[in-house]
């Protein structure tokens, strides 16, 4: 059986709930109004290329899921820890490094 895609809509708005944000922040960050991300969400508006790819961005959204709804989603952990290191500063990229390395040296031998 095969269920419908979900809308680029639903996708956004999944997205941006999953991450906390709410529409007046999101808005705010890809520089478009509260009323034009509702239409996004819940209207089916589509936006241009511009808005598109500022929200793609600011969510971390896999542009597969958009382009390919119809896809099984091969969305791994690891694809998903990706795009979180992608959004991360220096700083912050030097601090999940040695965290990893203390976890590998400490982990027990298999």
């Amino acid at each position: 059986m095969h269920t419908k895609p979900e809308t680029f809509g639903c996708i956004i708005k999944t997205a941006r709930e999953n991450a906390g944000i709410t529409i007046e922040t999101l808005a705010n960050r890809v520089e478009i109004t509260e009323r034009y991300l509702y239409r996004i969400e819940n209207e089916g508006k589509k936006p241009s290329f511009n808005v598109l790819h500022k929200l793609v961005r600011e969510l971390n959204i896999s542009a597969d899921s958009i382009f390919y709804p119809e896809k099984p989603s091969k969305d791994s952990e690891v694809e998903n820890l990706l795009r979180m290191l992608s959004a991360c500063d220096e700083r912050s990229l030097e601090v999940v490094k040695a965290t990893a390395k203390a976890l590998i040296d400490t982990a027990p031998e298999k």
